[in-house]
């Protein structure tokens, strides 16, 4: 594999470290940026995450949207990473054009133009997300696996948040889930995510160049956004703290994710770059492989942070939203060596450590709340 790569945002969370983690490495890298205000903040150009590449890589502030942009970037790239997309399920259950126009228009266009315009790419990586699985995998213990649908705003009315086998009523215990699982996502943002990687994937094997989707689970780490309320809850938590305000957990608090450090992300992704099989087709969970409940986090975040916000568990819950997730790390384990490194308390060490250093955003949680209320899509 070649020496040059483009990060489409490049700029952002995980974009930025990779990029320098590629420098490191001894790559060529571009970066197609567009800068949004909602990870970068008000002023895009003093953007820590966007200085950290400035001087360092060939940097475009454009749109993975505009043929114009993409064709000022694509000559000469032997691999493309792309990670320029929208995020955030809550949002995207009403920014529903939006998340379409970019994250799959935005990747169409990519493929269209490196299909048609002879470009000389021979290895593509996609962003995925566990968000295509939906609520994942689950088994009974009398009836066996199940993957179940969205759970119903009636039950969680009256506080009934976990999975129950539709045969017989008992619980269902959550499973790892793997890469054959099924992939139903609840999420216009899932949608979105999954019909890249189809996209990525098909036309990748088609043009006969290798194509790899990486479905993260929860990134989290130190130059996540402080100031993005629709996204990221250690960055949503840990800006109510330092202010001193109120921590509303949703549901009962014992909803879990798979939280995973960015240097496992980007450890990973870098070995998708570097596998030595130039036919390569194919998709990985990328994660930390281990489930902890969000009140543990939040809990835990105060400790570190010293506050005193109170932390409140309202049973309220958001459209879109899965009950529990964690990773099954098998395959990439064994395609790609990797397996993380950083737990989930030296990890949230390190984020808080980060975070105290930064300059206190301002608060916007409760204005995104507001928004999805307005919509029907918050109780």
């Amino acid at each position: 594999m070649s020496k040059s790569v483009l990060v489409t945002g490049g700029a952002g969370f995980i974009g930025s470290r990779l990029s320098l983690r590629l420098l490191e490495a001894g790559y060529r890298v571009s970066v197609l940026d567009n800068l949004s205000p909602q990870i970068h903040g008000d002023q895009p150009s003093e953007s820590p995450l966007l200085k950290s590449i400035l001087g360092k890589v060939n940097f475009l502030r454009g749109d993975v949207t505009s043929r114009e942009d993409l064709l000022k970037m694509l000559p000469g790239v032997d691999v493309v990473v792309h990670l320029a997309a929208e995020t955030g399920t809550g949002q995207s259950m009403y920014a529903i054009r939006h998340y379409a126009d970019v994250n799959v228009g935005g990747t169409a266009l990519l493929l269209d133009l490196i299909a048609n315009e002879r470009f000389p790419v021979r290895r593509l990586v996609v962003a995925s997300s566990r968000a295509v699985y939906g609520e994942g995998k689950y088994r009974c213990s009398e009836h066996g696996l199940f993957f179940p649908g969205a759970r119903s705003a009636d039950e969680m009315e009256r506080g009934s948040f976990e999975h129950a086998c539709p045969l017989c009523a008992d619980a269902l215990q959550l499973l790892p889930t793997d890469e054959t699982s099924a992939l139903q996502p609840l999420s216009v943002y899932g949608v979105t995510k999954l019909t890249q990687e189809q996209l990525v994937l098909t036309v990748g094997k088609a043009l006969g160049i290798s194509a790899l989707a990486f479905r993260y689970q929860n990134v989290y780490g130190p130059g996540q956004s402080l100031s993005n309320p629709y996204t990221g809850i250690l960055s949503i938590f840990s800006t109510r703290m330092r202010h001193g305000n109120p921590v509303n957990i949703f549901e009962d608090g014992k909803e879990s994710r798979d939280f995973v450090f960015i240097d496992d992300v980007v450890e990973a992704t870098l070995r998708g770059i570097e596998h030595p099989d130039a036919a390569l087709v194919d998709v990985f969970n990328v994660g930390s492989a281990v489930a902890t409940d969000v009140l543990t986090i939040a809990n835990t975040l105060r400790g570190y942070l010293g506050g005193e916000s109170e932390i409140t568990v309202s049973g309220q819950f958001r459209a879109g939203d899965i009950r529990h997730n964690v990773a099954d790390l098998t395959k990439v384990s064994r395609v790609l060596g990797f397996s993380p490194k950083v737990s989930i308390d030296e990890g949230l060490r390190r984020f808080v450590d980060w975070v105290q250093g930064e300059r206190i955003e301002n608060d916007r949680y409760e204005e995104s709340l507001n928004e999805l209320r307005a919509k029907g899509l918050f109780t």
